[in-house]
């Protein structure tokens, strides 16, 4: 599809107003660990975990698609502490369906994030193979990856975060990790096909089917703070990860980044991608939720999105969110990259296509002039980088007197107009 020359559309918006927007910084506890892979290695000194490890055992580790704090450096150092035991270590793409449900492009996920066979010291043996090794209680079947079922062991490794489609004791963590990522796109397949309103119920289901057909020996969990900095890094024995994941779960909650302000107008978004969220946009955050499953996120009426990360290789999963977007956007849409996640995940609305016009600054006009039932002398807009950078944004002067009102946001720069290049294209979080 063309997106044709939009001359006309630009002449009706033109004289749309653009609220003067300032810089704000938003003020959460900064207590990132200094030394992650320190701190990894004082945790697994510990003789019970290392008589895991026998001289010769093929240890299978997992990879996320997730763009996760130190992931590369942690992987890197399990593969040491494994071959320091005589074991031999390699990493697999745990993923479902992403990087197009394809081989190399789960590989390719990885090593987008540094998670190389050159920096970790380990093979990455990638493939979309499974092997059944049981059935939930409704009879739909469970399979995980070959090359974790064929292995002497299995270190899981996953982020705990809340979930971005659904609520339950186990959302985002070692336990979806051994389900949907260790599933790989047949076994994500067969989970989803409930939908996410039975996702609660059926993932610790899944997840233990593939634990107990896997010789899992250990978990490791990093927890990020606001600022996406690891701030707790837990190393779980196997037998204790379904007892302890929920609390940690409860904990990685307290410690969403988030927007500060509870509503605006208009939400605009700089980027989005599957290395900041599953969703591209993290709706804990944006509240664009494609499922009624889970809520929470700011309260607005229109949001705009900008581009696409380079690291999400097309996938546009959350786009579908949006209200309007811009034709520099829609030309890097990857329909395969996007599609067997969608399908895997039984959700469609966040891959439609929205409102797609030329350039930044017509994409805003657009959403500033449908806005109804507001004050179009003060008009709320925040403007966000990506999902994953939250410590500053920029509000409207509308927001300002919410903004000085509050201990925990501070101005650090006065409202002024929104910086555009002669294109159109904003250079603001660019």
């Amino acid at each position: 599809m063309e997106i044709k020359e939009q001359s006309g559309l630009r002449a009706v918006l033109e004289n749309t107003p653009i609220p003067r927007m300032a810089l704000v910084r938003q003020k959460f506890a900064d207590d990132g660990i200094e030394d992650v892979a320190a701190v990894l290695r004082r945790k697994l000194d510990d003789e019970k975990l290392k008589a895991r490890i026998r001289p010769g055992m093929r240890v299978a580790m997992t990879g996320s698609s997730r763009q996760i704090n130190n992931m590369a450096l942690i992987l890197k150092e399990l593969a040491a502490f494994v071959r320091s035991l005589g074991g031999e270590p390699f990493i697999i793409p745990a993923m479902g369906s992403h990087g197009g449900a394809t081989a190399e492009g789960q590989r390719g996920i990885l090593e987008g994030f540094g998670i190389t066979e050159e920096y970790c010291g380990c093979p990455i043996l990638s493939s979309m193979e499974t092997v059944r090794v049981g059935s939930l209680p409704n009879g739909d079947e469970v399979r995980v990856d070959k090359y974790a079922h064929e292995a002497d062991a299995v270190i899981v490794v996953g982020r705990i975060k809340a979930h971005t489609a659904f609520r339950g004791p186990y959302e985002s963590g070692l336990v979806k990790m051994m389900a949907i990522g260790m599933g790989k796109r047949e076994g994500a397949d067969s989970l989803h096909r409930e939908g996410f309103g039975k996702m609660g119920e059926r993932l610790p289901q899944y997840g233990r089917v593939v634990f107990d057909s896997c010789n899992v020996i250990f978990g490791v969990a990093p927890i990020e703070n606001e600022f996406d900095r690891t701030c707790r890094l837990e190393v779980i024995p196997a037998e204790e990860i379904f007892e302890r994941e929920p609390a940690l779960l409860e904990y990685a909650k307290s410690r969403l980044p988030r927007i500060l302000l509870p509503e605006t107008d208009v939400l605009m978004v700089h980027e989005i991608g599957k290395n900041f969220s599953g969703s591209g946009m993290d709706p804990n955050v944006t509240g664009t939720f494609g499922t009624p499953f889970a809520t929470g996120g700011i309260r607005k009426q229109r949001t705009v999105v900008f581009d696409l990360s380079e690291q999400t290789h097309g996938s546009f999963v959350g786009l579908g969110m949006a209200d309007v977007t811009t034709k520099k956007c829609f030309e890097k849409l990857d329909t395969n990259a996007t599609y067997f996640n969608m399908i895997t995940s039984t959700v469609l609305q966040v891959g439609k296509i929205p409102m797609v016009m030329e350039d930044d600054r017509l994409a805003l006009q657009v959403a500033l002039r449908t806005l109804t039932q507001v004050d179009r002398d003060r008009i709320r807009v925040v403007y966000l980088k990506n999902t994953l950078s939250l410590d500053t944004i920029m509000v409207s002067e509308a927001l300002l007197d919410e903004v000085r009102a509050r201990d925990d946001m501070e101005i650090l720069e006065e409202p002024r107009e929104l910086r555009f290049d002669e294109a159109g294209e904003l250079l603001d979080f660019a």
